[in-house]
């Protein structure tokens, strides 16, 4: 099964020193040797954000070119914002980023791969299923 990858794992693997090691970023290791790691164009763009070094920018940008997006549909949107109501009547707050990942994770049935916290709150109101660390 694939794995929506979100922002806070590929993080932590982009900007880890080599003599560190990480759980997460064993298993996106893993996730991305078996092809199941996946990307949406949102967290392409929170990946290349701010990044200062115009030599660090393109290096980052031809790496993540290895991965296509995953299609985003209106429908995702619609839904996303569905999925911001229910966690916001339910005192649960998120970004617009989060609640679409977990809309398109919802259409596609894949599970999300993160170290945010927030996505345990998500999902005590909102049908995603979690992807976790493999023993």
């Amino acid at each position: 099964m694939k794995v929506i990858v979100d922002t806070s794992v590929w993080s932590l693997a982009l900007r880890r020193s080599k003599n560190v090691e990480n759980k997460h970023v064993e298993e996106l290791e893993e996730l991305i040797k078996e092809v199941r790691a996946q990307l949406i164009g949102p967290v392409r763009q929170e990946l290349l954000n701010g990044i200062k070094s115009e030599k660090q920018y393109r290096v980052l940008k031809k790496h993540l070119r290895a991965f296509k997006d995953l299609s985003i549909e209106t429908e995702d949107y619609e839904l996303a914002a569905e999925y911001f109501n229910t966690a916001r009547k339910n005192g649960i707050q998120g970004s617009n980023t989060d609640f679409l990942l977990c809309a398109i994770s919802t259409r596609l049935r894949m599970p999300i791969f993160t170290t945010d916290k927030d996505f345990l709150y998500f999902q005590s109101v909102l049908p995603i299923e979690l992807h976790r660390v493999r023993s």
